[in-house]
């Protein structure tokens, strides 16, 4: 089948599989190999299709979206993956997290490894010696799964001469405000009860406790530090922060990256007393129980006011020698 002759349905939202994953069973990508649309998926071909243009100064207005009743079937689409974008191209929930892991149910249990230290750590293993054994049992709770999300209160009338360039960006915007949500529940998630504590030497934090801090992960490494602002700030203007790369780091790219390689993080919800540090290979697991959605009914509709935009997600400590607690007594 075509890609200019497929009838656009509702019902393409309201299977099992997502609305690109539907319209690529009906079209598939691997058809378009050495073509001008090499390149596309199923859905960007639909773009094209109907010669919406979403990017760019040409941009469109949204209301080219709702010229054919087929068109408008993709609006719901686009919406989605605006808001993913800005979801994704959150650096503080992609800076944490180690894996990411789908799920087709609302229960979930991660994996735990035995991290003993008689155990785990390397060691000779002599003839006739049995080998030290490891062990990988089922997480005894469940990852708690939570609905993050935003309500869209815009009539079409308001949006509709508005260029989807401009738009694209407002929805971005919104998703990451649901990213930081996420990345609030992500923090919330880790065992601080289990992690190994380093208890720095004063008052204020120093870069002797940083560099406690660093050494305490042993096979492990410091690749993520997060703090409030009131602390972050004491890291910058400590004399080893202005190391020349890490100054040359901080300006090229925003990032705050320490003398130890690791990106500081602000968190405003963690004390003036309390540092964490991670290792972001094997602390925190991702699990998605349902990918962004939109209520593609009302938006088909017209309907955006109370329109919800929304997706399910949990977070889940995978090691808990990834993450190490900085704090003052």
């Amino acid at each position: 089948m075509s890609y200019d002759s497929i009838k656009l349905e509702r019902g393409f939202y309201s299977t099992e599989k997502s609305f690109t994953q539907t319209l690529e069973d009906l079209d598939p990508s691997e058809n378009y190999k050495g073509t001008a649309l090499e390149g596309l998926d199923a859905f960007e071909r639909q773009l094209k299709r109907f010669d919406i243009k979403v990017t760019g100064q040409d941009s469109d207005t949204v209301s080219k979206f709702f010229k054919t009743t087929d068109a408008a079937v993709l609006f719901p689409e686009y919406l989605s993956r605006a808001v993913n974008a800005g979801i994704l191209g959150n650096d503080k929930v992609e800076s944490i997290i180690a894996t990411t892991t789908k799920i087709d149910s609302l229960d979930y249990r991660s994996i735990k490894l035995d991290e003993s230290v008689d155990k785990f750590y390397p060691e000779e293993v002599g003839e006739g010696n049995p080998i030290p054994e490891l062990a990988i049992t089922a997480d005894s709770s469940l990852t708690e799964l939570k609905k993050f999300g935003k309500m869209i209160s815009a009539s079409y009338e308001a949006i509709k001469f508005q260029k989807l360039d401009i738009f694209s960006l407002t929805l971005r915007r919104i998703g990451e405000s649901i990213s930081n949500c996420m990345f609030n529940e992500a923090i919330s998630a880790i065992p601080f009860e289990k992690c190994e504590t380093v208890t720095a030497t004063g008052t204020e934090f120093t870069y002797e406790d940083f560099v406690k801090l660093w050494l305490s992960f042993g096979q492990y490494e410091m690749s993520t530090i997060i703090c409030n602002k009131n602390v972050a700030r004491q890291l910058l203007l400590m004399p080893e922060f202005r190391d020349a790369n890490a100054g040359l780091d901080f300006h090229g790219t925003g990032k705050l990256i320490t003398p130890f390689g690791a990106e500081i993080i602000c968190f405003e919800e963690l004390a003036d007393n309390d540092v964490i540090g991670l290792d972001k290979r094997y602390a925190i697991e991702r699990v998605i129980a349902s990918d962004i959605t939109t209520d593609y009914d009302k938006v088909i509709d017209k309907q955006l006011e109370r329109a919800t935009i929304s997706t399910i997600v949990g977070f889940s400590p995978i090691l808990n020698g990834a993450v190490k607690h900085l704090q003052i007594a």
